[in-house]
C-alpha cells in the first residue's frame, strides 16, 4: 500500500478506524495478535487488543477532535505503530514467568521509520510519528522516577527540542487509556502533571527558548546553566557534519557547498588503508579520527563526511568536537527508497544493496538538540 493509500486511513473526527485496512498497509501488525504482555500492565492481553484499545482512546480524545488534519494523522499514525516492535523484543523470565519488552520505544520508532520511508510518507510527519514513539512512555514516568539522573524541567525543555509536547501528552494518555491496569489513575495523574510542567516550564507547543544556539547546546549537554543566559564560547573549528545513509548525495553536497574545505572521510580512510567496505572499520576510524583531531587542535573549519546513521556513532564524533570547542552544523540527507538503490547501483562501490539495507536497523535521525544546528536537506523538511 502506497502512502496515498495510507494516508486515507486516518479518521476524521467522529469516524471510525478501518483496522483491517491498517494490518492490510501494515502487515508486521499481525505479529501483535500474538504477542503477549506483562498482564501487571496489560490486563487486556495481547498487543493488538492493546493497540486497538489505543487507537479508540485517541480518536476520542479532545486532543485529536482539537488537531489540525496533519496533527490528526501524526496522532494517529503514532498510536498504530507505537508498540511494532514489541513482537521482536519480547522475553519471558524464566523464573518468573515476568514478560518484558525492553527498548521496543527506541527500537518501534527505527521500524516505524523503514515502513513510512518504504511507502513514502512526507519527511516531516514521519519524523513526528517516530520520535513521538521514540519516547511515548516519558510522560508516564518523567516527574516520579528518582534514578533519572536529570530533573523533570530538564527533560521537557530537551523533548520541545525533538517533537510537540502537546501531541506527546496526546499519545501518552491514550496509550494509558488503552489497556487494563490497576495504577491507570496515577499514570494518567503523571501524564496531566507532565503536561502542566511543560506549560509552566514555557515550552508545551513550543521549544524551550534559550538565549543562544550555544547556551542550548550547552545546558542539553549536562553544563550548569541558565537557557536565559549566554555561556560564552570559545572560537573552535567550524565542523560540518555530514549524516545520511550511503548514496543519499552527501559528497555531492559538499561539492557544492563546503568546496575546498578538508574532509574527513571514513571511506577515503579505507581507500588510504587500502580497506574494503566492512574490512577493519576501527582501523579507518582510527585513521579518520586523528586526522579530524589534527583539525580541531588547529581551529581549522572541515567537514566530516560519514553515515553517522545511529545517535550512538554520532555522539562519538560530536564528544570529540565539543572536546574541543567547536562549532557543529549537522547536515542531513535522504532520499526514496528506489532513488537510494538506483544510485547506489551505479556507484563504484563494494557496497550492495542488500548490505545498504541491512544497516536500516540503525537509522536514527539527528535531532536538533544534538548541535548548534541541524538541517534536514530532504524535499518536503523544515530547516
Amino acid at each position: 500500500m502506497n502512502w496515498n493509500q495510507m494516508q486515507a486511513l486516518v479518521p476524521a473526527p467522529g469516524q471510525a478506524p478501518d483496522y483491517a485496512r491498517c494490518l492490510e498497509a501494515f502487515p508486521v501488525l499481525e505479529q501483535a495478535k500474538a504477542t503477549p504482555q506483562e498482564p501487571r500492565y496489560h490486563g487486556e492481553g495481547d498487543v493488538w487488543t492493546h493497540t486497538c484499545m489505543v487507537v479508540d482512546a485517541l480518536l476520542q480524545s479532545a486532543d485529536y477532535l482539537a488537531a489540525t488534519p496533519n496533527e490528526r494523522g501524526v496522532l494517529f499514525f503514532a498510536a498504530l505503530l507505537h508498540d511494532v516492535a514489541k513482537h521482536r523484543t519480547t522475553v519471558v523470565d524464566p523464573v518468573t514467568g515476568r514478560i518484558g519488552q525492553p527498548g521496543h520505544s527506541r527500537k518501534g520508532a527505527v521500524d516505524a521509520r523503514i515502513l513510512l520511508w518504504e511507502a513514502g510518507a512526507p519527511f516531516a510527519l514521519r519524523e513526528a510519528v517516530c520520535r513521538l514513539i521514540a519516547v511515548h512512555q516519558v510522560p508516564f514516568y518523567c516527574l516520579e522516577d528518582a534514578r533519572r539522573s536529570v530533573s523533570p524541567a530538564w527533560t521537557v525543555h530537551e523533548l520541545s527540542w525533538q517533537l510537540d509536547i502537546r501531541l506527546l501528552a496526546a499519545l501518552a494518555e491514550a496509550d494509558m487509556r488503552g489497556r487494563i491496569c490497576a495504577d491507570q489513575a496515577r499514570v494518567l495523574d503523571s501524564i496531566e502533571l507532565f503536561r502542566e510542567l511543560a506549560r509552566d516550564e514555557g515550552c508545551y507547543g513550543a521549544p524551550k527558548a534559550f538565549v543562544d544556539a550555544h547556551t542550548r547546546l550547552s545546558y542539553f549537554r549536562g553544563a550548569d546553566v541558565h537557557p536565559d543566559y549566554p555561556l560564552f564560547q570559545t572560537p573552535g573549528s567550524k565542523v560540518t557534519l555530514m549524516c545520511g545513509l550511503p548514496a543519499s548525495g552527501k559528497d555531492s553536497w559538499v561539492r557544492e557547498h563546503r568546496q575546498g574545505l578538508p574532509v574527513v572521510s571514513y571511506d577515503d580512510a579505507r581507500e588510504a588503508l587500502g580497506l574494503k567496505h566492512g574490512e577493519n572499520d576501527g582501523k579507518a576510524a582510527h585513521h579518520a579520527t586523528d586526522m579530524a583531531k589534527a583539525l580541531l587542535r588547529e581551529a581549522r573549519p572541515f567537514v566530516w563526511n560519514a553515515t553517522h546513521l545511529s545517535r550512538q556513532m554520532r555522539s562519538k564524533a560530536l564528544d570529540l568536537c565539543y572536546a574541543y570547542g567547536a562549532e557543529v552544523r549537522i547536515v542531513y540527507l535522504e532520499q526514496p527508497r528506489d532513488e537510494l538503490l538506483r544510485r547506489n547501483g551505479k556507484r563504484d562501490t563494494t557496497l550492495s544493496n542488500k548490505a545498504l539495507l541491512g544497516m536500516l536497523h540503525r537509522w536514527e535521525l539527528p535531532v536538533p538538540s544534538e548541535a548548534h544546528e541541524v538541517r534536514y536537506e530532504v524535499e518536503g523538511a523544515a530547516a
